[in-house]
Protein backbone atom coordinates (compact mmCIF):
# COMPACT_ATOMS: atom_id res chain seq x y z
CA UNK A 1 0.00 0.00 0.00
CA UNK A 2 1.05 3.63 -0.64
CA UNK A 3 2.14 5.72 1.98
CA UNK A 4 1.21 9.73 1.49
CA UNK A 5 5.33 9.76 2.51
CA UNK A 6 5.51 7.38 -0.54
CA UNK A 7 3.73 9.47 -3.50
CA UNK A 8 5.41 12.95 -2.05
CA UNK A 9 8.92 11.20 -1.94
CA UNK A 10 8.21 10.09 -5.68
CA UNK A 11 6.40 13.53 -6.71
CA UNK A 12 9.38 15.28 -5.52
CA UNK A 13 11.95 13.02 -7.21
CA UNK A 14 10.21 13.23 -10.64
CA UNK A 15 9.88 17.18 -10.00
CA UNK A 16 13.97 16.84 -9.91
CA UNK A 17 14.97 14.62 -12.35
CA UNK A 18 12.55 16.82 -14.59
CA UNK A 19 14.00 20.15 -13.62
CA UNK A 20 17.58 18.55 -13.93
CA UNK A 21 16.55 17.10 -17.59
CA UNK A 22 15.16 20.23 -18.40
CA UNK A 23 18.18 22.45 -17.37
CA UNK A 24 19.88 19.88 -19.59
CA UNK A 25 17.65 20.00 -22.88
CA UNK A 26 17.59 23.85 -22.94
CA UNK A 27 20.88 24.82 -24.09
CA UNK A 28 20.63 22.48 -26.91
CA UNK A 29 16.44 23.78 -27.70
CA UNK A 30 18.14 27.35 -27.55
CA UNK A 31 21.79 26.31 -29.96
CA UNK A 32 19.27 24.84 -32.60
CA UNK A 33 16.81 28.14 -32.38
CA UNK A 34 19.81 30.22 -32.49
CA UNK A 35 21.17 28.60 -35.80
CA UNK A 36 17.67 29.25 -37.28
CA UNK A 37 17.38 32.75 -36.18
CA UNK A 38 18.08 36.07 -38.42
CA UNK A 39 22.42 37.23 -38.03
CA UNK A 40 21.20 40.60 -37.64
CA UNK A 41 18.70 39.65 -34.39
CA UNK A 42 21.55 37.76 -33.11
CA UNK A 43 23.78 40.62 -32.89
CA UNK A 44 21.48 43.21 -31.93
CA UNK A 45 19.06 41.09 -29.28
CA UNK A 46 21.33 38.41 -28.78
CA UNK A 47 19.93 34.45 -28.55
CA UNK A 48 16.86 34.06 -27.53
CA UNK A 49 13.79 31.33 -27.46
CA UNK A 50 11.42 33.49 -29.20
CA UNK A 51 13.36 35.15 -32.03
CA UNK A 52 11.97 38.22 -34.02
CA UNK A 53 13.16 36.65 -37.02
CA UNK A 54 13.63 33.56 -38.68
CA UNK A 55 16.26 32.74 -41.58
CA UNK A 56 17.61 29.74 -43.42
CA UNK A 57 20.86 32.21 -44.01
CA UNK A 58 23.35 30.10 -42.12
CA UNK A 59 22.16 26.67 -43.66
CA UNK A 60 22.31 28.82 -47.22
CA UNK A 61 25.96 29.46 -45.90
CA UNK A 62 27.02 26.01 -45.37
CA UNK A 63 25.97 24.24 -48.46
CA UNK A 64 27.70 26.82 -49.98
CA UNK A 65 30.64 25.61 -48.61
CA UNK A 66 29.54 21.98 -48.97
CA UNK A 67 32.81 20.72 -50.23
CA UNK A 68 34.93 22.29 -47.79
CA UNK A 69 32.80 21.26 -44.40
CA UNK A 70 31.39 17.71 -46.00
CA UNK A 71 35.21 17.15 -46.13
CA UNK A 72 35.43 17.87 -42.64
CA UNK A 73 32.60 15.97 -41.89
CA UNK A 74 33.56 13.10 -43.50
CA UNK A 75 37.06 13.35 -41.94
CA UNK A 76 35.33 13.30 -38.38
CA UNK A 77 33.83 10.55 -38.91
CA UNK A 78 36.48 8.43 -40.04
CA UNK A 79 39.10 9.55 -37.61
CA UNK A 80 36.20 9.01 -34.79
CA UNK A 81 35.63 5.51 -36.20
CA UNK A 82 39.18 4.23 -36.84
CA UNK A 83 40.13 5.88 -33.19
CA UNK A 84 37.53 4.62 -31.31
CA UNK A 85 38.50 1.14 -33.04
CA UNK A 86 42.22 1.65 -32.37
CA UNK A 87 42.08 2.95 -29.02
CA UNK A 88 39.47 -0.17 -27.76
CA UNK A 89 41.82 -2.70 -29.02
CA UNK A 90 45.38 -0.76 -27.39
CA UNK A 91 43.48 -0.33 -24.02
CA UNK A 92 41.63 -4.31 -24.12
CA UNK A 93 45.05 -5.86 -24.03
CA UNK A 94 46.44 -3.21 -22.06
CA UNK A 95 44.39 -3.64 -19.87
CA UNK A 96 44.23 -7.66 -20.14
CA UNK A 97 47.78 -7.98 -19.70
CA UNK A 98 47.69 -5.80 -16.21
CA UNK A 99 44.58 -7.75 -14.79
CA UNK A 100 46.79 -10.60 -14.56
CA UNK A 101 48.58 -12.51 -11.64
CA UNK A 102 52.12 -13.39 -11.31
CA UNK A 103 53.49 -11.93 -13.61
CA UNK A 104 57.16 -10.66 -12.90
CA UNK A 105 57.00 -6.81 -13.56
CA UNK A 106 53.31 -6.40 -13.78
CA UNK A 107 53.39 -4.18 -11.03
CA UNK A 108 55.92 -1.74 -12.15
CA UNK A 109 53.96 -1.13 -15.47
CA UNK A 110 51.27 -0.41 -13.13
CA UNK A 111 52.76 2.45 -11.05
CA UNK A 112 54.06 3.61 -15.06
CA UNK A 113 50.11 3.28 -15.71
CA UNK A 114 49.09 5.24 -12.55
CA UNK A 115 52.26 7.81 -13.02
CA UNK A 116 51.42 8.84 -16.22
CA UNK A 117 47.73 9.17 -15.50
CA UNK A 118 48.89 11.88 -13.10
CA UNK A 119 51.59 13.51 -14.54
CA UNK A 120 52.28 14.32 -17.84
CA UNK A 121 55.62 15.47 -20.02
CA UNK A 122 54.37 18.84 -21.15
CA UNK A 123 53.44 20.03 -24.61
CA UNK A 124 56.50 20.85 -25.71
CA UNK A 125 58.25 17.14 -25.61
CA UNK A 126 54.52 15.85 -26.28
CA UNK A 127 55.23 17.88 -29.98
CA UNK A 128 58.71 16.80 -30.40
CA UNK A 129 58.05 13.07 -29.93
CA UNK A 130 54.94 12.92 -32.69
CA UNK A 131 56.69 15.39 -35.34
CA UNK A 132 60.48 14.35 -34.71
CA UNK A 133 60.37 10.48 -34.29
CA UNK A 134 57.15 9.70 -35.27
CA UNK A 135 56.80 12.29 -38.15
CA UNK A 136 52.94 12.10 -37.88
CA UNK A 137 53.07 16.11 -39.16
CA UNK A 138 50.50 17.12 -41.66
CA UNK A 139 49.03 13.31 -41.73
CA UNK A 140 46.20 11.39 -40.96
CA UNK A 141 47.42 9.95 -38.37
CA UNK A 142 48.15 13.26 -36.96
CA UNK A 143 44.33 13.23 -35.49
CA UNK A 144 44.60 9.86 -34.15
CA UNK A 145 47.52 8.90 -32.53
CA UNK A 146 47.52 11.34 -29.76
CA UNK A 147 44.68 10.34 -28.01
CA UNK A 148 45.00 6.26 -29.14
CA UNK A 149 45.58 5.08 -25.44
CA UNK A 150 44.60 6.70 -21.97
CA UNK A 151 45.76 5.62 -18.61
CA UNK A 152 42.36 6.34 -17.14
CA UNK A 153 40.25 3.99 -19.66
CA UNK A 154 42.81 1.41 -19.04
CA UNK A 155 42.60 1.31 -15.03
CA UNK A 156 38.63 1.26 -15.65
CA UNK A 157 38.96 -1.96 -18.15
CA UNK A 158 41.50 -3.27 -15.70
CA UNK A 159 38.99 -3.02 -12.86
CA UNK A 160 36.38 -4.44 -14.81
CA UNK A 161 38.20 -7.32 -16.01
CA UNK A 162 39.44 -8.19 -12.32
CA UNK A 163 35.94 -7.71 -10.78
CA UNK A 164 33.44 -9.05 -13.38
CA UNK A 165 35.03 -11.70 -15.37
CA UNK A 166 35.96 -14.99 -13.01
CA UNK A 167 39.25 -16.31 -12.69
CA UNK A 168 37.73 -19.73 -13.04
CA UNK A 169 36.82 -19.57 -16.52
CA UNK A 170 40.09 -18.34 -17.97
CA UNK A 171 41.37 -20.94 -15.95
CA UNK A 172 39.48 -23.78 -17.37
CA UNK A 173 40.19 -21.87 -20.92
CA UNK A 174 43.75 -22.49 -20.27
CA UNK A 175 43.75 -25.94 -19.20
CA UNK A 176 41.74 -26.84 -22.50
CA UNK A 177 45.12 -25.83 -24.01
CA UNK A 178 43.05 -22.09 -25.45
CA UNK A 179 46.24 -19.43 -25.96
CA UNK A 180 46.53 -16.17 -24.00
CA UNK A 181 44.79 -14.35 -26.86
CA UNK A 182 42.25 -16.74 -27.49
CA UNK A 183 40.95 -16.33 -23.88
CA UNK A 184 41.38 -12.79 -24.30
CA UNK A 185 39.28 -12.95 -28.00
CA UNK A 186 36.91 -15.28 -27.35
CA UNK A 187 36.20 -15.10 -23.17
CA UNK A 188 37.29 -12.17 -21.75
CA UNK A 189 36.01 -9.70 -24.61
CA UNK A 190 32.24 -10.97 -25.32
CA UNK A 191 31.66 -10.86 -21.36
CA UNK A 192 32.83 -6.70 -21.54
CA UNK A 193 30.34 -5.42 -23.70
CA UNK A 194 29.40 -2.92 -20.68
CA UNK A 195 32.63 -1.36 -20.45
CA UNK A 196 33.87 -1.65 -23.73
CA UNK A 197 30.23 0.44 -24.98
CA UNK A 198 31.26 2.76 -21.83
CA UNK A 199 34.72 3.96 -22.81
CA UNK A 200 34.41 3.51 -26.76
CA UNK A 201 31.63 6.82 -26.10
CA UNK A 202 33.56 8.29 -23.98
CA UNK A 203 36.78 8.26 -26.89
CA UNK A 204 34.36 8.37 -29.66
CA UNK A 205 32.99 11.95 -27.76
CA UNK A 206 36.94 13.36 -27.30
CA UNK A 207 38.02 12.50 -31.10
CA UNK A 208 34.96 14.00 -32.07
CA UNK A 209 34.95 17.61 -29.99
CA UNK A 210 38.96 17.56 -30.62
CA UNK A 211 40.65 20.65 -32.25
CA UNK A 212 43.93 20.39 -30.64
CA UNK A 213 45.20 17.34 -32.69
CA UNK A 214 44.97 19.90 -35.90
CA UNK A 215 45.98 23.09 -34.62
CA UNK A 216 49.12 21.47 -32.81
CA UNK A 217 50.30 18.44 -35.89
CA UNK A 218 48.17 20.06 -39.00
CA UNK A 219 50.36 23.30 -39.66
CA UNK A 220 51.95 22.53 -43.16
CA UNK A 221 50.83 23.15 -47.23
CA UNK A 222 48.98 19.52 -47.02
CA UNK A 223 47.66 19.21 -43.32
CA UNK A 224 44.54 21.37 -44.10
CA UNK A 225 43.12 18.20 -46.05
CA UNK A 226 42.57 15.93 -42.69
CA UNK A 227 40.82 19.04 -40.98
CA UNK A 228 37.78 17.55 -39.14
CA UNK A 229 34.43 19.86 -38.49
CA UNK A 230 35.68 21.34 -34.92
CA UNK A 231 39.09 22.81 -36.83
CA UNK A 232 36.59 23.94 -39.66
CA UNK A 233 34.38 25.62 -37.05
CA UNK A 234 37.70 27.20 -34.61
CA UNK A 235 39.16 28.39 -38.27
CA UNK A 236 35.98 30.37 -39.11
CA UNK A 237 35.62 31.91 -34.86
CA UNK A 238 39.13 32.89 -35.71
CA UNK A 239 38.63 34.74 -39.18
CA UNK A 240 35.36 36.17 -37.43
CA UNK A 241 37.41 37.90 -34.92
CA UNK A 242 39.74 38.79 -36.97
CA UNK A 243 37.25 40.51 -39.14
CA UNK A 244 35.94 41.99 -36.78
CA UNK A 245 39.10 44.15 -35.64
CA UNK A 246 39.26 45.60 -38.44
CA UNK A 247 36.75 48.51 -39.29
CA UNK A 248 37.04 50.22 -43.20
CA UNK A 249 34.02 49.12 -45.43
CA UNK A 250 35.73 46.64 -47.24
CA UNK A 251 35.58 44.66 -44.01
CA UNK A 252 32.24 45.11 -43.02
CA UNK A 253 30.64 44.02 -46.22
CA UNK A 254 32.61 40.82 -46.20
CA UNK A 255 31.19 40.84 -42.81
CA UNK A 256 27.67 40.61 -44.32
CA UNK A 257 27.57 36.80 -44.07
CA UNK A 258 26.10 34.95 -40.91
CA UNK A 259 28.82 34.90 -38.63
CA UNK A 260 26.92 34.32 -35.41
CA UNK A 261 24.08 32.00 -36.83
CA UNK A 262 27.08 29.73 -38.68
CA UNK A 263 28.61 29.01 -35.36
CA UNK A 264 25.14 27.96 -34.22
CA UNK A 265 24.64 26.28 -37.13
CA UNK A 266 27.63 23.91 -37.11
CA UNK A 267 27.61 23.34 -33.76
CA UNK A 268 23.99 21.76 -34.61
CA UNK A 269 25.46 19.81 -37.52
CA UNK A 270 28.33 18.44 -35.62
CA UNK A 271 26.11 17.34 -32.51
CA UNK A 272 23.98 14.97 -34.60
CA UNK A 273 25.49 11.82 -35.19
CA UNK A 274 26.43 12.38 -31.06
CA UNK A 275 22.79 12.46 -30.31
CA UNK A 276 21.82 9.68 -32.84
CA UNK A 277 24.42 7.03 -31.13
CA UNK A 278 23.90 7.99 -27.36
CA UNK A 279 20.85 6.06 -26.53
CA UNK A 280 21.97 3.15 -27.66
CA UNK A 281 24.75 3.36 -25.65
CA UNK A 282 23.07 4.79 -22.37
CA UNK A 283 21.85 1.26 -21.42
CA UNK A 284 25.67 -0.03 -20.64
CA UNK A 285 27.10 3.43 -19.96
CA UNK A 286 26.23 3.66 -16.32
CA UNK A 287 26.41 0.04 -15.85
CA UNK A 288 29.83 -0.15 -17.55
CA UNK A 289 31.02 3.36 -15.27
CA UNK A 290 30.17 1.30 -11.91
CA UNK A 291 31.62 -1.70 -12.66
CA UNK A 292 34.68 -0.52 -13.86
CA UNK A 293 35.21 1.68 -11.04
CA UNK A 294 34.89 -0.76 -8.34
CA UNK A 295 37.94 -1.21 -6.95
CA UNK A 296 39.47 -4.37 -6.44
Amino acid sequence: MRTKEFIVTQVLAVMICGAAALAALLPFVLLIIASFTDNAVVLSDGYSYFPRKWSLEAYQYLLAQMETIGRAYVMSIAVTAVGVICSLIMTSLFAYATSQNGIPGMKIVNFLLMFTMLFGGGMVSYYYVIVKYYHLRDTFWAQVFPGLLGAFNVILMRNYFKSNISPSLMEAARLDGASEFRIYSKVVMPLSLPINATIGLLTGLSYWNNWTNGLYFLTGRNGAKYYTLQNILNNINKNIELLKTVKDEATMDRMSFPSASIRMAIAVVGIVPMLILYPFFQKYFVKGITLGGVKE
